[in-house]
């Protein structure tokens, strides 16, 4: 099986929210420690800074440690990124999705940062110059920070051996091809705007939803598919009456559709 980038990130997203408040941060923590053998024999407690546990715990949920060290340090883990060949200390590069990034706080912004790492987190996405990465312990909860490209405080960045993943083809704006949906109708219109930033996949957030041939209610449903399922969106859109039409793609009870959906109900 392979180790492959997005699956980081999807994990990553899914722990979006645990914080110290509700305690739901300590599943984190526990799953961490419960990975042997412990990083220098130290078990993190729940009152620790925990933005390194959280980058080690996913690589502990998706089987990944082979290419992304556990530690709960930031500073010990830059070292066994380095051990493993995999550390890029160039803090002006652009990153890719699933990269490590590490950060210092007492960064003076002239020259290359080489001072100890206070802070951890991973690469979601970089768009127009933009990294959004979603950390833990980032205000003691698992959330997004964005940062410019060689942005300062940056101190480098653990880039994981991932396997090459295969890439999906992005619908296309103008073609007429048909929903793989067997027995439905050939979409009535195709996007008429993109943009990167709403590239992603999506969950429904409605007890039920109808995705439609069109953009807009008034096109007839293709099906509808209820609250939790997971749709994807290469960043093609349509607005209709000020909202966005998402041009989504998904696997619903074993068929294969392409149609839309609005903006409205699905939650990134």
């Amino acid at each position: 099986m392979g180790r492959y980038a997005s699956k980081v990130v999807e994990q990553a997203r899914a722990w979006i929210g645990k914080k110290e408040s509700d305690g739901s941060h300590r599943a984190i923590i526990d799953l961490y420690n419960a990975h042997k053998p412990l990083a220098r024999n130290y078990k993190v407690k729940y009152t620790d800074s925990w933005c390194a546990t959280f980058v080690s715990a996913v690589a502990i949920k998706l089987g990944y440690t082979k290419i992304i060290p556990t530690e709960c340090s930031c500073q010990k883990m830059i070292d066994l990124f380095k051990i493993m060949g995999c550390w890029i200390e160039n803090e002006n590069r652009t990153p890719k999705a699933g990269d490590i990034i590490f950060y210092d706080w007492q960064d003076s912004g002239s020259g290359d940062n080489k001072g100890w790492s206070d802070h951890v987190g991973i690469v979601e996405k970089v768009s127009s110059g933009r990294i959004t990465v979603i950390e833990g312990n980032y205000s003691n909860s698992v959330k997004r920070r964005t940062i410019a490209v060689n942005g300062k405080n940056i101190r480098g960045y653990g880039v994981p051996r991932y396997d090459a993943e295969e890439v999906a083809s992005k619908p296309t704006t103008s073609a007429t091809s048909k929903p793989t949906a067997s027995g439905s109708k050939t979409a009535k219109k195709r996007a008429s705007s993109f943009l990167e930033s709403l590239a992603g996949t999506y969950e429904v957030t409605a007890s039920s939803l109808n995705v439609r041939e069109g953009a807009g209610v008034t096109h007839a449903s293709m099906v509808i598919i209820p609250k939790g399922t997971e749709v994807k969106c290469y960043g093609y859109y349509t607005t209709v009456s000020g909202t966005r039409w998402l041009y989504v793609q998904f696997t619903y009870k074993g068929v294969q559709y392409t149609g839309f959906a609005s903006s409205k109900y699905l939650k990134k």
